[in-house]
């Protein structure tokens, strides 16, 4: 999630946890510590070259629930030993400490960019793509509980509207699982009559909402892309069928880089050749014709042959339209059917 909901989930929970007297000091250590596990861009940026290590190790080591409990605990020792509130109330500082910290990678799994929970073990990073990266409906309960609890302090009033803020935020977590499973079902449905009814696939939220969701599913050659809002009734989602270079694709899958994108994405990535060069796009994060991640691997020789390369961006792939212009059409959508002529799923 975005830094501030980090940041305000992190307060919320450490001001609700730590003694009223301790209030306002809760607030500013669980604001740091909800923060803390993204300070990882620092030195995934400062030292690492290849993109695709980047993107890869930002929401590794320190989104861990096997890293994540020592650190606290060695937090929590610290400021013990220096007395003052800590030392004060060690019970409820130690939960207040965990639970800022372990909040944090737990909110970043509701979102579909992978998380490593499980850091140093190597499953698929979780990705549960219930909620988008930012989401206003989430983030503002906390923030607004947040801002009076540091007005209230101590006052009973305070942890009153902390808990408030943090159960209403909680429910809009639930009622996101809820809609992606209304949404699953829907497109479950359609792919299985389209012969996909194996295909890997997921679901993930548009922009800023939890009311219009984009599916995508795996095929033969590629993959298909659709639609669903919540509002659209008995309507069956259409698909859009794309085309993936599967050939090369399976050329490259050994090299480092490659293999360890589609580790990270879990396969859901499309594979083109331009200029003689083989680029991956990450399918998750975007939608047609945009990606965020987009990556040359390899290159084709004169005798036809994948050699990998040093991974490149390439941000602007054929097709791509500014991101800021999508953001009318989405709020469309979620109202509006598209025209009927749209094409459906189809077996690839």
């Amino acid at each position: 999630m975005d830094s501030l909901t980090q940041i305000v989930l992190g307060a919320a929970v450490a001001g609700a946890i730590a003694p009223p007297r301790h209030r306002r000091a809760a607030l500013l250590a669980g604001a740091a510590l909800g923060t803390l596990p993204d300070l990882d861009v620092i030195p995934v940026n400062l030292l690492l070259d290849d993109p695709i290590d980047r993107m890869t190790w930002h929401r590794g080591p320190s989104h861990s629930l096997l890293v994540l409990p020592v650190l606290a605990a060695l937090i929590w020792a610290f400021f013990k030993r220096q007395g003052g509130r800590v030392a004060e109330s060690p019970v409820r500082w130690w939960w207040a400490i965990l639970l800022a910290l372990v909040t944090h990678p737990l909110l970043d799994a509701f979102t579909v960019y992978g998380t490593q929970l499980w850091w140093p073990l190597r499953p698929s990073p979780a990705m549960w793509s219930s909620i988008f990266i930012i989401d206003p409906l989430y983030t503002v309960w906390l923030l607004v509980a947040c801002i009076a609890a540091w007005f209230l302090r101590w006052r009973p009033a305070a942890q009153t509207l902390l808990v408030a803020g943090l159960a209403v935020s909680s429910g809009y977590l639930a009622w996101s699982m809820l809609a992606k499973s209304m949404v699953d079902r829907d497109a479950s449905r359609v792919l299985a009559a389209a012969g996909l009814a194996d295909a890997p696939r997921f679901s993930v939220p548009t922009p800023f909402n939890t009311f219009l969701w984009r599916v995508v599913a795996m095929t033969p050659t590629g993959y298909v892309e659709g639609e669903r809002s919540i509002f659209d009734g008995d309507s069956p989602i259409r698909f859009r069928p794309y085309e993936s270079d599967k050939a090369a694709e399976r050329a490259a899958a050994q090299m480092p880089s490659a293999a360890r994108m589609a580790w990270f994405n879990s396969g859901f990535q499309r594979a083109r050749v331009i200029d003689n060069a083989l680029v991956l796009t990450d399918l998750r994060m975007g939608s047609e014709p945009d990606y965020f991640f987009n990556y040359a691997v390899a290159q084709r020789d004169a005798m036809g042959q994948w050699q990998a390369l040093q991974p490149s961006e390439r941000f602007s792939l054929p097709g791509a339209k500014p991101r800021t212009a999508q953001l009318g059409r989405v709020w469309d959508r979620i109202w509006q059917l598209p025209g009927i002529d749209g094409p459906t799923a189809r077996s690839q």
